[in-house]
C-alpha cells in the first residue's frame, strides 16, 4: 500500500531494510542463542547515523520524528526484534532529555546518543511498580549540590550496556506521584551498579538488567526540568515511544508472514504446494489483512504525534495494542503454517513468536492501554 512517505523517509526505510537483511538477519539466531549483546550490529547502526534519526540537527541528529524512528524499528524488527530493541530502547532513554532537558543537558548528552557512541536506557519499572508506575520506591534526596539516589530498578532494557540513564525517583513521598522527579544518571557514577542479567523467553539479543542505586550521588544539574514532574516526564515519554513498540511488533509480524508465505509455496504435501490449499490461503489472507491494518494505524499515529498535537495518549495506546496483538496472532499462525518445522529453532518463526509476546507487555500492558483508551474516550465525550 502507498503510504506517501517522503523521499528522505524512503531512503531511511531502505537503509534500515538493507542493514536488517544483510547484517542482522544472518546473526539473529546466534545472538538469540547466546543471549549476548549485539555489539557488531550496534556499530553498524552507529556508522549509518541511524541513532540520530529522531534527534534535532543542532544536537547532532537528523531532525526526524516518531515516524522516521518507527520506520527504522519496523525494518530492523523484521530481522530481529531483540537487536532492534537496542535502538528502540536507546530512544526510550533519550526522549526524556529530548522533551524535558535543558539546552545544556541536550548539548551534553544528545550528540553522543545521536552518534551511537553511547546508548541510553529508561529507568522506571521496579519489582512492585510495573503497571502501577505510581508505586515506585526509588528515592532521591538533595544533599548540598548533589542528589543521593537509593533503590532498584527492574527489567531495564540496555541495562549495563548503556552509558546514559534517565531515572524516575521519588523526591517527596507525601505527594505521591506528584513527588516524583526525573534524573540523568551516568554509568560509572559512585553508588550506581547493575544487578542480574535476566534470562528471557524472547528478545534475547537485548540486555535486560537491574539498576542498583546505593547512595548514588549525582550532580543536582542532572535533574530534568524541576522536582515533582517525574511522573509527567515518564508518561509524556511513553506516549511518544509506544509507537516504537508498535513498529517493533509490526516488523516481527511482517517478518513472520514473509517466512510463512515463502514456505507455503515451497512445502509440498499431497502432490502440491500447501499454498494451494484453501485453509492455508485463508490464514495467509487474514495475516496480511491484520498486518496492513496495523501498519495503517501505526503510521497514522506517528504522523499524528509528529504534527505537534498535544493529546496523543489514546492514539499511541491504540497503535501499541493493535500492532502487538496482531504480532502475537500472526507469529502463532506462522508457526502453524510451518508445522513441525515452525517449532524448530533452525527456522526463524519460533523465535519471532517468542519475541512478539513482550510487545503485549512492556511499555504498559495491553490491558492498561485499554484502560487508557477507554478513559480518554469517556473524557472526550464529557467535553462534547
Amino acid at each position: 500500500m502507498e503510504y506517501f512517505l517522503s523521499e528522505e523517509q524512503l531512503i531511511i526505510k531502505e537503509l534500515a531494510k538493507k542493514i536488517a537483511k544483510e547484517k542482522i538477519a544472518p546473526i539473529a539466531q546466534k545472538y538469540d542463542e547466546d543471549q549476548a549483546f549485539p555489539d557488531e550490529a550496534i556499530k553498524i547502526l552507529a556508522d549509518s547515523d541511524i541513532f540520530g534519526i529522531y534527534i534535532e540537527e543542532k544536537y547532532g541528529g537528523l531532525g526526524g520524528g516518531i515516524l522516521e524512528m518507527s520506520l527504522v524499528v519496523e525494518e530492523l524488527s523484521k530481522a530481529c526484534g531483540g537487536i532492534a530493541l537496542s535502538f528502540a530502547g536507546t530512544a526510550l532513554g533519550a526522549f526524556p532529555i529530548v522533551l524535558f532537558g535543558s539546552d545544556e543537558q541536550r548539548q551534553k548528552y544528545l550528540p553522543e546518543i545521536a552518534s551511537g557512541k553511547k546508548l541510553s536506557a529508561f529507568g522506571l519499572t521496579e519489582a512492585n511498580a510495573g503497571s502501577d508506575a505510581a508505586g515506585i520506591q526509588t528515592s532521591a534526596a538533595l544533599d548540598g549540590n548533589e542528589y543521593v539516589l537509593n533503590g532498584t530498578k527492574q527489567w531495564i532494557t540496555n541495562g549495563g550496556d548503556a552509558d546514559i540513564y534517565t531515572v524516575i525517583a521519588c523526591t517527596d513521598r507525601q505527594k505521591g506521584a506528584r513527588g516524583f522527579s526525573a534524573f540523568i544518571v551516568e554509568k560509572g557514577m559512585p553508588g550506581f551498579s547493575f544487578g542480574k542479567k535476566e534470562n528471557k523467553m524472547g528478545i534475547r539479543a537485548s540486555t535486560t538488567r537491574e539498576l542498583v542505586f546505593d547512595n548514588c550521588r549525582i550532580p543536582k544539574e542532572n535533574l530534568l526540568s524541576k522536582e515533582g514532574i517525574g511522573f509527567i516526564v515518564a508518561m509524556k515519554t511513553l506516549d511518544r515511544t509506544r509507537p516504537g513498540v508498535a513498529a517493533q511488533a509490526l516488523g516481527i509480524a511482517q517478518g513472520a508472514f514473509d517466512e510463512a508465505l515463502a514456505y507455503s509455496k515451497e512445502r509440498v504435501q499431497f502432490g502440491q504446494p500447501i499454498s494451494s490449499f484453501q485453509a492455508i490461503q485463508h490464514m495467509l489472507a487474514d495475516m496480511a489483512i491484520q498486518i496492513e491494518a496495523a501498519r495503517c494505524l501505526v503510521y497514522q499515529t506517528c504522523r499524528h504525534i509528529d504534527s505537534g498535537t498535544k493529546n496523543i495518549s489514546k492514539e499511541s495506546a491504540m497503535a501499541k495494542v493493535m500492532a502487538s496483538d496482531v504480532a502475537m496472532k500472526v507469529t502463532v499462525d506462522a508457526v502453524q503454517i510451518l508445522g513441525g518445522y515452525g517449532y524448530m529453532k533452525e527456522y526463524p518463526v519460533e523465535k519471532m513468536m517468542r519475541d512478539a509476546k513482550i510487545t503485549q507487555i512492556y511499555e504498559g500492558t495491553n490491558q492498561i492501554q485499554r484502560n487508557v483508551i477507554a478513559l480518554e474516550l469517556i473524557k472526550e465525550l464529557s467535553k462534547k
